[in-house]
């Protein structure tokens, strides 16, 4: 045989048993990769099915009609999970000399709404004090940052016995990002009542746990706007279940491929 004929020879195929071990260490590895991709996609779906149910108990909460605020004899039964957004009407009279103020952006960009509030501002939140002594903290609603300081909206300060209905919220947990609040000036970036409580000035044996965001009910000179708590919700859970469960066929997709080349023997 020439030595032409000797080099355009193909290398004999290896053993199966060979080419079947060469498969275990990336089918255990792609194995793994693929259990990690499959959990995320159930996990996804569990959020899902936790988002839905979330929506709609806010939903039926904040359209039910109101009933009375208990009183501060009940505030340690209530709590995030049986009382968030549960709509309620409370009777007292404002301390605005205590009032605090919590950074928000208001309006959505992506849907506009030129009759509600858009851009940056704050909550005012203001300590009421009820006939029986008791405090809750109401978000009265949102004012441009311009209109801050209460002097830039002295038709909305009512005086005397007021009555305000809204919905219960709990306090927020601080996010990584969030700016240093400023009691001092009683500015904040999280809804953080105890710290807001201080601020204020208030007693904290006699504060509730949780704050009223005021309906939308129309105050002198229309500042603060209430009616602003945000009901929509993002559910991208089940897009991004598609995603990690894509990622799962695309991934046993291309195993199969390179499994079929290594066992032919290439």
């Amino acid at each position: 045989m020439s030595p032409q004929s000797d080099l355009s020879e193909s290398p004999p195929a290896r053993p199966l048993a060979d080419r079947l071990r060469s498969l275990v260490v990336p089918g255990l590895m792609s194995a793994l990769a693929l259990g990690i991709l499959l959990s995320l996609g159930i996990w996804q779906l569990s959020r899902l099915a936790w988002k839905q149910g979330l929506v709609a108990q806010v939903e039926e909460r904040s359209t039910a009609p109101a009933i009375p605020l208990p009183g501060r004899e009940a505030w340690g039964r209530m709590s995030p999970e049986r009382d968030e957004y549960r709509r309620v009407t409370v009777t007292g009279r404002f301390r605005h000399d205590a009032e605090a103020y919590l950074y928000h952006v208001a309006g959505d960009t992506r849907q506009a709404d030129r009759g509600r509030p858009q851009g940056q501002g704050y909550f005012v939140l203001t300590p009421l004090v009820t006939a029986g002594g008791d405090t809750v903290i109401v978000n009265r609603g949102f004012v441009p940052t311009e209109r801050r300081d209460p002097a830039t909206r002295a038709a909305g300060q009512v005086e005397g016995e007021a009555s305000v209905t809204g919905l219960v919220r709990y306090p927020e947990m601080r996010g990584a990002f969030a700016a240093p609040d400023d009691p001092a000036r009683r500015l904040f970036y999280t809804r953080d009542l105890v710290a807001m409580g201080r601020a204020m000035g208030v007693d904290g044996r006699t504060t509730a746990p949780f704050s009223i965001d005021a309906d939308d009910t129309a105050v002198p000179g229309g500042l603060p706007r209430g009616g602003e708590t945000r009901l929509s919700f993002s559910n991208r859970h089940l897009e991004y279940a598609l995603t990690w469960f894509g990622l799962a066929l695309t991934l046993i997709g291309v195993f199969a491929a390179f499994a079929m080349q290594r066992l032919r023997g290439r």
